[in-house]
């Protein structure tokens, strides 16, 4: 029985993984969806913590004013970085020209023809593929922004009715508050995450944006933006934010000093970001394991690319929470946990 039991898990767990790569154009527009939804639950239930909006504000309006911000952020940085991009892509004779430059300055320093390999490496490499990927990529999310506006609109209807619905499937007043505390935890727990996250994202975009400006190093509002959307990524998400706008700065200007200092400055925005003011903001409400959020990365990332190392977290949470609520799996939980303590 047992055997019988882990082979029909293990088959699950196959199942899945196959239906969430097959039906990743359907699933991804809707995960995105509910992440703006839980957004405006945040905005509406802290606007209503203020006296005078809570009695002037009803909630529908609220709703309506928090999907107007978000998606016209949404439409003003995907122009921007469409734009931006466009613009990038006319700079690279330019950049490659630079890339010639340190070869030839880092053959004079070391005394080695290996610098050259890389030389041919890098000539021989297609930077425009690349951008165009990049653009591609974020011409296919736009293309689905519609899709995620109509998901966001029928969850906006469908949260009115959610408590009859669960009191109709759970008519036993027991497994009612259950269910109901089930998704409040949820609720509650990635509503906070999602928020505080895109705080945090956006003090490490803005104090970058400063950095960069200063520094004097191109496109900085692309930059900030980028950095801004690589931080909801864990662990990695930082060193790519921190590396990108580095290297940009040495093929821009052909030297190794503005890139020190673009290093040295961006590390130090997410160091002091990532080390004192994220902990202070977060704390330890998500309890979960480092390793599993590394793990985590890695097979959401396999199985959704970038968007799924976004994702990863607020997915990990949902699973932990759900996973506690059942005897069966309430190891699991623990498990997944970081302090392996568990309501």
């Amino acid at each position: 029985m047992g055997l019988a039991k882990t082979a029909y898990t293990l088959i699950i767990c196959i199942a899945s993984v196959f239906i969430l790569i097959y039906l990743e154009s359907i699933l991804i527009p809707f995960v995105f969806a509910v992440i703006i939804w839980f957004l405006i639950k945040e905005f509406r239930n802290i606007s209503n913590k203020i006296a005078l909006v809570n009695r002037l504000f009803p909630n529908w309006l609220l709703n309506l004013v928090a999907f107007v911000i978000i998606f016209g952020l949404i439409t003003v940085f995907s122009k921007i970085l469409s734009s931006n991009i466009s613009q990038l892509m006319n700079e690279l004779p330019k950049y490659q020209a630079n890339i010639s430059k340190l070869i030839r300055q880092g053959n004079a320093v070391l005394g080695m023809d290996i610098l050259n390999e890389m030389h041919l490496a890098i000539e021989s490499y297609d930077f425009t593929s690349i951008l165009k990927q990049l653009f591609n990529s974020l011409s296919g999310v736009l293309g689905n922004i519609f899709l995620v506006i109509l998901y966001v609109i029928f969850l906006l209807l469908e949260e009115e009715y959610l408590p009859s619905k669960l009191r109709g499937i759970f008519p036993i007043n027991e497994q009612f508050q259950s269910s109901r505390e089930l998704f409040q935890e949820i609720d509650k727990s990635i509503g906070s995450y999602i928020v505080l996250k895109t705080v945090i994202s956006l003090i490490t975009g803005i104090l970058s944006y400063t950095a960069l400006v200063l520094i004097g190093v191109d496109f900085p509002i692309f930059w900030a933006i980028l950095i801004f959307l690589l931080n909801y990524i864990p662990t990695v998400g930082s060193l790519f934010a921190t590396v990108f706008p580095a290297l940009t700065a040495l093929l821009q200007f052909g030297e190794i000093g503005p890139s020190i200092l673009v290093l040295s400055s961006i590390g130090t925005v997410q160091l002091i970001v990532g080390n004192f003011i994220e902990p202070k903001l977060m704390g330890n409400s998500l309890n979960i394991s480092s390793l599993v959020v590394l793990l985590s990365l890695a097979f959401w990332g396999l199985v959704w690319g970038v968007v799924g190392m976004i994702l990863c977290v607020p997915i990990t949470v949902i699973l932990i929470i759900l996973f506690s609520r059942f005897e069966a799996t309430k190891p699991i939980a623990i498990l997944l946990s970081g302090t392996g303590k568990i309501k």
